[in-house]
């Protein structure tokens, strides 16, 4: 006889269910969610309780929802950089609900924003973490810090407006860069985001090499620790890199131009590389099509190339290697193309599958929340067709997605 569920139930049956990465799959089972969290894993098909809803997935394998590491929920991939002068920052959060949706659908269900308005993320957090909004839980970077006139602060405009829309963590030297990042926090980081290097998009063309020196970028990283926080660092030059790690970065985004030099840096220091290669595949599809300013061609010709190999050499010089898309300079909801071009560059499906799962969730200190399906952990479960440690490319196509242990439709 059923028993009456004491509390919000799910029962979910499904014919397999991956609990992580480096476990072998289980047959049919019944995976018990209570008030959000996993409760147990049991083989076959148990009853259903009294007052529990029931999700019968026929054919379907369970697998633990993924995490990307680097998204902008709250921008769409163009090269129309001036409508940062004519739309205000609450349309973010518009754009970011439409999103957050679309990235949660596609089978992530935890994601690292990084870099947003300055309370645009941060208002998405809340959403999705009080059910308002449909979509994943939000690791928000909030505004990134650049140096004045680099990759991160505003540029392309007359120098009156740049200054209107300046947004106030542009740092020069030690203190002040710590000084931005304790009003990050206090403002509600719960990462903080730096440009190391210059960067791709935006129209400031003055090379990919470092833009901090070292002692700001150390400040960054001791301030930030000091108080609880990772730093992640957008960074495509090798020495921008190498200085980075140096200072104590936690991530490396992008990583462009990796060398040997930088990698042995990495890896001395566990500086964990996000490759967001879906990010370079994104901006080159865009080429030619007057999309894009002269400046930024230029720079995403400079990169294209070596795109296609870096990450395969950073494997090989064994660096760490975690899971993140730059979704928003493509579109978003094709996060799960990422697979593809990291197996293209070395990785077994069984890698790249942890890289989304178990090692973002370290990287995130988050281990013991997300990442697997697992008694205790956080309900996020995602369904599909085929066994990802076999075939990556079923990651592309979720059938069904539960956030928190909320159902997202």
């Amino acid at each position: 006889m059923a028993t009456p569920a004491l509390a919000d139930t799910t029962i979910i049956h499904a014919d397999g269910v991956i609990v992580d990465a480096d476990s072998a799959p289980r047959g049919k089972s019944t995976v018990t969610v209570t008030d959000g969290r996993i409760v147990s894993i049991e083989d076959g098909f148990t009853g259903v309780p009294e007052g529990a809803t029931m999700v019968h997935l026929a054919g379907k394998i369970l697998a633990p929802g993924m995490i990307d590491l680097h998204v902008h929920l709250t921008g769409d991939p163009g090269g129309d950089f001036w409508k940062g002068a004519v739309e205000p920052d609450e349309w973010g959060v518009v754009v970011g609900a439409k999103n957050a949706r679309i990235t949660a659908l596609a089978g992530f269900t935890t994601v690292r924003e990084a870099g947003s308005g300055p309370e645009t993320a941060f208002a998405l957090r809340r959403g999705t973490a009080e059910g308002f909004i449909a979509g994943p839980r939000i690791i928000a970077a909030g505004v990134p810090l650049a140096i004045i006139g680099g990759h991160g602060d505003v540029n392309g405009f007359r120098p009156e407006v740049n200054e209107v829309l300046d947004t106030g963590f542009t740092c020069t030297g030690a203190v002040e860069c710590a000084e931005k990042v304790r009003l990050a926090s206090q403002n509600g980081s719960d990462v903080i985001k730096i440009t190391a290097t210059g960067g791709v998009l935006s129209q400031q063309g003055r090379g990919l090499e470092a833009h901090f020196t070292d002692a700001e970028m150390k400040s960054i990283a001791d301030t930030a620790h000091s108080l609880g926080l990772k730093v992640m660092a957008h960074a495509h030059g090798a020495r921008g890199i190498e200085a980075a790690s140096r200072a104590g970065i936690d991530t490396i985004e992008h990583g462009t131009f990796l060398d040997e030099a930088a990698a042995r840096e990495m890896k001395k220091n566990g500086t964990v590389l996000v490759p967001t290669l879906m990010a370079f595949k994104g901006v080159t599809e865009r080429l030619g099509k007057g999309v894009y300013t002269p400046v930024v061609e230029a720079k995403i010709g400079a990169v294209a190339d070596t795109a296609r190999v870096f990450m395969g050499k950073a494997l090989r010089w064994g660096v760490p290697i975690a899971f993140g898309t730059d979704a928003g300079v493509f579109g978003h909801g094709r996060n799960a193309g990422e697979f593809a071009l990291m197996v293209a560059q070395g990785m077994t499906p069984r890698q790249a599958f942890a890289s989304a799962t178990t090692t973002a969730a370290k990287v995130l200190d988050m281990e013991g929340e997300i990442g697997r399906i697992a008694p205790g952990y956080s309900a996020d479960i995602i369904a599909v067709d085929a066994n990802p440690l076999d075939d990556i490319s079923t990651l592309e196509k979720v059938e069904w997605v539960m956030v928190r242990g909320r159902v997202i439709e």
